[in-house]
């Protein structure tokens, strides 16, 4: 991956040298296409975001860039297929893959409104509604596909799409996409894509080291572009902070591991008796979790600090001193369950992660009558911090919907004809489950407990000598690469 940044004074899209960084290009300096989409969408300006990723994709270069939600970043990728799409060949000729039905609804209808008029016709797939309409709508040729990636390989597998004639590959909310469990589905479309080059992108509010692996998958030779303008820095730590209610801190955490899903955390505590609660909560709720405390014993020590060398500990509670000296490789999280009594216990802490060039983020917990140490933080060390609203159980019933239902469904696709046919036999009893409402509890039950084996469950890092203490093993978890295993469909094609 090339890592420098491209100069601030390029060629603008009109041909007119321009300071990327300090001049806002206006619509009537874009090609017409485009000037002519953004006019319909009300822009006057482009936004720093597109500025910097449009030239990328106009000159056909691959391109990961590290923007947030609400920077404008569909704009940056759909303005450019104005150009680069041809309206008179009725194929696919871009596909947008994001991570929820809701992102997929929202990018179609911008896209319906910047490329309305060009002859570009454009289709949302995602699952939870009837096959029909997508199915017309790809048979049709449609030339812009955008989709969650579960859903394109149902149609990939039923022959409704083909990428044959794929001209751009768009990732949105990389790192959202691995966390919902979408890295083996992702790695399945990639069988479908042309043996020549395609141009990628991808968009990632964060670069954590699965997003790096998974880009350098997808795209060739990708450079890296980051807005200083905006606050937003790749090999730096992103500041987060929940504001909780007082009461009930531990439900809270539980909701924002399983809106975030950190592929590795450490959660801090002030006291040894809230490491031990904390780690009982969360083991009782199913996570992959242990202590580690000054009062901990010798044997169990040894065998918690085994686990964190290997790697396939999840989530480590502990304070600060029991802490010291651990060197936690390509941690993806730090969670403050309790803010830092200092200042410099805040730096220190959020310093484990976003180590060695890597992305990471640092996740504080604070009721509003404790976070006087953070805003002094803030203040004095002029840390960037984000405040996000903490999620309600709406959230985290939705999100754990749709990523136990892209789960499901890469399942079910795995599942031959044998297997299929087995499967029949149950067919009466679920309808009669899911017709009884007395019954509702062994459907729920079900679905819980498949998915904490495939989410929650210790993970297996290979070549990993057991722990004296084992514990069953589980899948890769979503953010991390599988492991390859033999395939039956057609042979691997490079992107």
């Amino acid at each position: 991956m090339n890592t420098e940044q491209p100069s601030t004074t390029t060629e603008a899209l009109n041909g007119a040298p321009v300071d990327l960084l300090a001049t806002p290009i206006t619509v009537d300096q874009l090609p017409p296409h485009i000037a002519e989409a953004a006019s319909r969408a009300g822009w006057k300006t482009l936004m720093p975001v597109q500025v910097r990723a449009i030239p990328f994709l106009l000159d056909g270069r691959d391109v990961m860039i590290q923007a947030r939600t609400g920077s404008g970043k569909t704009g940056a990728f759909l303005l450019p297929m104005l150009e680069r799409l041809d309206p008179s060949k009725a194929t696919t000729q871009a596909l947008i893959l994001v991570p929820t039905r809701e992102l997929a609804h929202q990018v179609w209808h911008e896209a319906e409104i910047l490329v309305g008029g060009s002859g570009l016709r454009t289709v949302a797939v995602y699952g939870g509604v009837g096959y029909g309409p997508q199915i017309d709508a790809l048979k049709q040729g449609a030339h812009i596909v955008v989709g969650t990636p579960g859903r394109i390989l149902d149609h990939l597998l039923k022959r409704n799409l083909t990428l044959d004639h794929l001209e751009m590959l768009i990732f949105d909310e990389a790192d959202r996409m691995l966390s919902m469990g979408f890295y083996p589905d992702m790695r399945e479309i990639q069988r479908y894509l042309p043996e020549r080059k395609v141009n990628g992108c991808m968009f990632s509010a964060t670069f954590p080291p699965s997003v790096v692996r998974t880009a350098h998958r997808f795209l060739s030779d990708p450079e890296f572009v980051t807005l200083s303008n905006d606050h937003v820095h790749v090999a730096e730590t992103e500041h987060v902070v929940y504001i909780v209610p007082d009461m009930g801190r531990e439900r809270s955490l539980v909701r924002i591991i399983e809106v975030e899903n950190p592929e590795s955390a450490i959660i801090f505590c002030n006291t040894k008796v809230n490491v031990h609660f904390v780690t009982v909560v969360l083991q009782r709720f199913g996570y992959d979790a242990d202590e580690l405390s000054a009062d901990l014993p010798q044997e169990a020590r040894d065998r918690v600090l085994e686990r964190v060398r290997q790697g396939t500990l999840r989530f480590l509670v502990a304070t600060d001193v029991a802490a010291r000296g651990l060197d936690i490789p390509e941690l993806s999280h730090v969670i403050q369950y309790e803010p830092s009594e200092d200042m410099e216990g805040y730096i220190h802490r959020a310093g484990r992660t976003g180590r060695a060039g890597a992305a990471g983020i640092a996740i504080t917990i604070v009721s509003r009558h404790d976070k006087g140490v953070l805003d002094r933080a803030v203040k004095e060390y002029k840390v960037p911090i984000v405040e996000r609203a903490l999620p309600t159980e709406e959230d985290v019933q939705a999100v754990v919907a749709e990523r136990l239902t892209a789960l499901l469904e890469a399942r079910l696709r795995e599942r031959d004809r044998l297997q299929a046919e087995r499967s029949q036999r149950f067919t009466p009893l679920a309808h009669a489950l899911a017709e009884a409402g007395d019954e509702l509890p062994i459907i729920t039950m079900l679905l819980d407990d498949y998915y904490q084996q495939l989410l929650h469950a210790p993970r297996v890092v290979e070549n990993a000598t057991p722990a004296s203490a084992p514990r069953p093993p589980r899948k890769a978890p979503a953010a991390v690469e599988p492991s390859n295993r033999p395939r039956r469909r057609r042979p691997r094609r490079k992107a």
